[in-house]
C-alpha cells in the first residue's frame, strides 16, 4: 500500500491509474478504523479497480466544545488495518494540505433545507464541515465513485443533494449499516463507552427497531411512537437528542400516507453521542 500526504502526490499517482483505463474509488474516513471501514474498502474493491482511502480528522465539522482535540488518531493502526486488506493508496494529508488558508477565510459548501434539521440542529454548521471537505476530497482524488456508511443517513442524503447539484460526475454508494451481534453499530466513538455504557448501548438499536415493528404493523401515529421511543431512551440510561420518523428521500416529516420511512435517532450516553436509523418501506 502506497501512503501519500500530498495532493501533488495524489494526483499523481491517481494520474498513472487513469492512464491505464483503471475505475478509482475513494472511501472518506476520519480515522480509527473500524470493521465498518474496512467493509467500505471491501465494497469498493467490488466495484473498482483502485481504491483509496482517506484519513483525515477535519476540524471544519466540529462545533464549539466538541472532540476535535480529543477525537482518536491511530495512524500506526489504521494504516496496518488498511494495508491487510490490500488498499491501494492512503491519503493522509494534514490540516495546512487540506485548509491552506485560515478558516474564516475558507470557501465553503452548504446544502440547504436537509443540512438544518435533525443532527444539523444539534450541531450547528456542522454539514457545512461535511459537505466541504467531501468537495475537496472528490477534487483531489477525481474518484469515479465513493462510498459511505448508510449509519450517517443524513450525512448520505447531504453528500447525494451535493454531488446533484453541483453536477459532480461520482457515483455514489451507501453501504448498509455494520453492526456488533447486539445490533450496536459500528462506530470510532463506540470507544468512549465504558464497559457499564456498552452493556446499555444495544438498547438504542432495539428500540428502532421496536417501533419498525410498530410502524410494520400499521401504527402510524407517529409524534406518539416518538414520544414513547424517548422515554425509552430515557429510561434505558440515554440523554435523547432526537428520535424521529421521516420520509427517507427527503427528511421531511413522515405522514401515514407516506411508504418509504426512516427511522432516525441520536443519544448520548456517558462521553459519546451514538447515532443509527432503520428504513421501512410499507410498499413490500
Amino acid at each position: 500500500m502506497n501512503r501519500v500526504n500530498s495532493v501533488k502526490d495524489l494526483r499523481a499517482q491517481v494520474r498513472q491509474w487513469r492512464k491505464a483505463g483503471e475505475r478509482v474509488a475513494l472511501i472518506p474516513t476520519m480515522g480509527n478504523l473500524h470493521s465498518g471501514h474496512l467493509h467500505l474498502v471491501e465494497q469498493a474493491q467490488a466495484v473498482s479497480d483502485r481504491t483509496v482511502v482517506s484519513i483525515f480528522v477535519n476540524p471544519m465539522q466540529f462545533g464549539a466544545g466538541e472532540d476535535f482535540e480529543s477525537y482518536p488518531r491511530t495512524m500506526l493502526s489504521d494504516s496496518e488495518k488498511l494495508e491487510s486488506i490490500a488498499t491501494d493508496l492512503l491519503f493522509a494529508p494534514s490540516v495546512a494540505e487540506v485548509y491552506p488558508k485560515p478558516q474564516s477565510q475558507q470557501t465553503r459548501i452548504e446544502v440547504p433545507l436537509i443540512s438544518d434539521i435533525l443532527c444539523g440542529s444539534s450541531r450547528p454548521g456542522h454539514f457545512v464541515g461535511v459537505a466541504t471537505v467531501v468537495c475537496k476530497l472528490f477534487n483531489m482524488v477525481l474518484p469515479d465513485v465513493a462510498l459511505f456508511g448508510e449509519k450517517d443517513f443524513q450525512q448520505l442524503m447531504v453528500i447525494r443533494r451535493m454531488v446533484e447539484d453541483l453536477c459532480m460526475p461520482v457515483e455514489i454508494i451507501g453501504v448498509p449499516t455494520v453492526r456488533e451481534p447486539d445490533g450496536l453499530a459500528l462506530s470510532s466513538r463506540n470507544g468512549y463507552l465504558s464497559d457499564e455504557e456498552r452493556a446499555m448501548a444495544p438498547a438504542l438499536f432495539r428500540i428502532l427497531s421496536e417501533t419498525a415493528d410498530a410502524i410494520q404493523a400499521g401504527s402510524c401515529d407517529f409524534p406518539l411512537l416518538e414520544t414513547r421511543a424517548n422515554d425509552a431512551l430515557q429510561a434505558a440510561g440515554f440523554r435523547p437528542d432526537y428520535f424521529r420518523i421521516r420520509r427517507s428521500d427527503d427528511l421531511v416529516e413522515a405522514t401515514a400516507a407516506d411508504r418509504n420511512l426512516v427511522i432516525l435517532a441520536a443519544a448520548h450516553l456517558g462521553r459519546a453521542r451514538l447515532i443509527d436509523n432503520l428504513t421501512v418501506n410499507l410498499s413490500a
